[in-house]
């Protein structure tokens, strides 16, 4: 779930509003990365919540939107306070000794994208890079834990915490889909992730 969490904090970051009413393929011929269908997922996911049209080939396309990784990836580190194992001479050894420890991990997410016009090549903005990090602390104070802490735990809380039929415009933690046409559905229960129907 890091790197997950990390891939959706760095797509945060982009503004896929531009794409209202456009038809787009999405090219990831570039993206080389560990969970790379959720990073293309994600991406397929707030192309059309932004109001786009995914199409399966440029040729059809009015955009055509490249996405490249400049990593995605996890890392850990850990560390105490306390006194480490020590050997004294002949038999005797001093136990390790930790008052407090601290394992962290992170999540890195670093992806780039940019649109062009799919018949005259011609670059639309700027285009860039986006980059993100999640992590997860666990604490253990004499003996005593974990305490947790960090974006993971942060995100998981708040996710649990979201009433259903609550408007966000951020994405949704909960997701429900609209029925199909003739197909009638209490409006109390349904809660669409593009807002009001």
């Amino acid at each position: 779930m890091l790197l997950s969490n990390a891939v959706d904090q760095s797509l945060d970051k982009v503004d896929f509003t531009p794409l209202y009413g456009q038809r787009v393929f999405l090219e990831e011929k570039y993206l080389d990365c560990i969970d790379k269908p959720y990073v293309v997922g994600s991406v397929r996911h707030r192309i059309m919540r932004a109001g786009g049209t995914l199409l399966p080939s440029a040729d059809d396309a009015d955009v055509v939107m490249e996405l490249r990784s400049g990593g995605v990836g996890t890392d850990t580190s850990e560390s105490f306070l306390g006194t480490p194992e020590i050997a004294l001479p002949g038999m005797l050894t001093i136990p390790e000794v930790r008052l407090v420890e601290r394992k962290t991990q992170f999540g890195y997410s670093k992806l780039g994208l940019v649109i062009y016009d799919a018949r005259s090549r011609q670059v639309l903005g700027d285009g860039g890079m986006a980059m993100a990090q999640s992590d997860d602390n666990n604490w253990h104070v004499l003996g005593v834990g974990p305490f947790q802490n960090g974006d993971l735990k942060t995100d998981v809380a708040r996710a649990e915490m979201i009433p259903p039929g609550m408007y966000r415009r951020q994405l949704p933690t909960q997701v429900a889909f609209g029925t199909r046409d003739g197909v009638d559905a209490d409006a109390n229960n349904v809660r669409y992730a593009s807002g009001k129907k």
